[in-house]
């Protein structure tokens, strides 16, 4: 019995020992986030643009063939003599390979610049959501920890406030104390409850949302990995922000895909301009005929042709023109587009990279205001025992403390996502810097 029970706390020991890290959430969403699975789909289907593009550069080749019965009647007049008739009963067959090539065909050309921006556009699409994943696991795993902290809080709050409700009305009781005291504490108490059933709340969709991107129905809150103790904070390289400023704008991979789309206005306009363009192509066929007519009754003909083939379109009832203007109205859009984006990505890469560098002196400041909150606790607690304070200086303390938790719990995980998005925002996040995240929590391990 012994040997079964050291079995068993052993192996639960070894479970504890394996919690669900940081890196294993992402890993385990790379198979099973349909969003991601989704966008790898949809840059699948992009990238074949390229082809679509390119097949109308290249050779054309097509086959006809038809063989058929014919019932026919043919009258012959004369003046010299009556009409007579003929009664036609037979086969007839026809077969045409015929082959194309474009040599001079300026929209043929656009369209293929079009394809490969647009498979270009959905690579880079591609790369932004892969990055987006990784901020995603991030956000949905913090909270769902951050709501455990407030849930420990609230819980922690309640029973100070419960054992201070307790010597509020035994002091009451005794003639020493007043309601007041009883009533201040009691609030301070549901105030604490109405807390925990809000943390509750946000634990759950957290976890929810966690359980969605491993495609797992449930997740459990002590699967999760905890801040590691003493919290490891991350270095900032590049140190200014004209150095992250500088590699936004070349890697950004929302920026990339926005200058492809770009890319795609431009040769869309001149797809539309090539309208009022001539076209040269090459052409030959191999065609064989039997009585595909009644002039060919009874006559076969095999005939070989090789040629080129010139087009010049002079009206099309000003749909060209028309549709050439509108193209260039979509390019224009496109480049307010591409400013607009480049602004915003820019203002959240400086938000970001404030939020990481002032974030390691918010964390060690609210780590020495921890410290003094709790002495300020004790410290009050031995002056209503003097005389020298009231119990509500008590709750105003306790709340200042747990208060004081809250804020650097929040704070620890604001400074772990703001180094993230730093890096999704300046478009170099990838599964390495996640993995160096994944060290600040129990689970950690270095990227391989």
């Amino acid at each position: 019995m012994k040997i079964w029970l050291a079995a068993l706390l052993w192996i639960s020991a070894d479970m504890q020992a394996q919690a669900m890290g940081l890196f294993d959430v992402y890993e385990q969403a790379l198979r099973n986030d349909p969003v991601f699975l989704g966008a790898m789909k949809e840059r699948d289907a992009g990238l074949e643009n390229r082809n679509i593009g390119r097949a109308g550069l290249l050779p054309q080749v097509a086959w006809n063939y038809n063989k058929g019965r014919n019932d026919s009647r043919a009258t012959y007049k004369s003046d010299e003599r009556p009409s007579s008739r003929e009664d036609r009963h037979y086969n007839s067959f026809g077969s045409t390979l015929s082959v194309q090539q474009p040599i001079i065909d300026y929209e043929a050309y656009a369209n293929y610049r079009k394809g490969v921006a647009q498979a270009l556009f959905a690579d880079q699409a591609f790369r932004g959501k892969s990055q987006e994943l990784l901020v995603r696991v991030l956000s949905a795993y913090s909270q769902a920890l951050f709501s455990r902290d407030q849930i420990e809080i609230a819980e922690a709050k309640k029973k100070a406030f419960e054992r201070q409700f307790e010597q509020n009305r035994q002091m009451f009781d005794q003639g020493e104390g007043t309601r007041t005291d009883i009533l201040e504490a009691e609030s301070r108490y549901e105030l604490a409850g109405a807390e925990e059933i809000e943390a509750q709340n946000e634990q759950d969709a957290a976890l929810r949302e966690l359980g969605a991107l491993i495609g797992v129905p449930e997740v459990r809150i002590d699967e999760l990995a905890p801040l590691r103790t003493p919290f490891n904070f991350l270095a900032l390289t590049p140190t200014t922000y004209e150095a992250w400023n500088a590699i936004a704008l070349s890697e950004n991979a929302e920026l990339a895909s926005q200058r492809q789309l770009l890319e795609v206005a431009h040769q869309e306009v001149k797809r539309n301009v090539a309208g009022h363009l001539p076209k040269l192509n090459a052409y030959a066929t191999v065609r064989s005929m039997e009585s595909d007519s009644g002039n060919t009754y009874n006559q076969r003909y095999d005939t070989n042709t090789i040629g080129l083939e010139i087009s010049l379109p002079l009206y099309a009832g000003g749909g060209v023109s028309a549709s050439s203007r509108q193209a260039s109205r979509s390019l224009e859009q496109a480049e307010y587009d591409l400013e607009g984006k480049t602004r915003e990505t820019l203002i959240q890469l400086r938000r970001q990279f404030n939020a990481c560098a002032t974030g390691v002196r918010k964390i060690r400041a609210y780590d020495k205001a921890l410290a003094s909150a709790e002495a300020l606790v004790v410290s009050t607690q031995y002056s209503i025992k003097g005389g020298e304070r009231v119990n509500l200086d008590e709750l105003n303390a306790q709340q200042q403390l747990y208060s004081t938790r809250q804020d650097l719990a929040k704070t620890r995980y604001e400074y772990l996502m703001a180094w993230i998005k730093l890096h999704y925002y300046a478009g170099t996040l990838t599964a390495e810097q996640l993995a160096r995240v994944d060290e600040a929590f129990g689970a950690g391990r270095p990227y391989r």
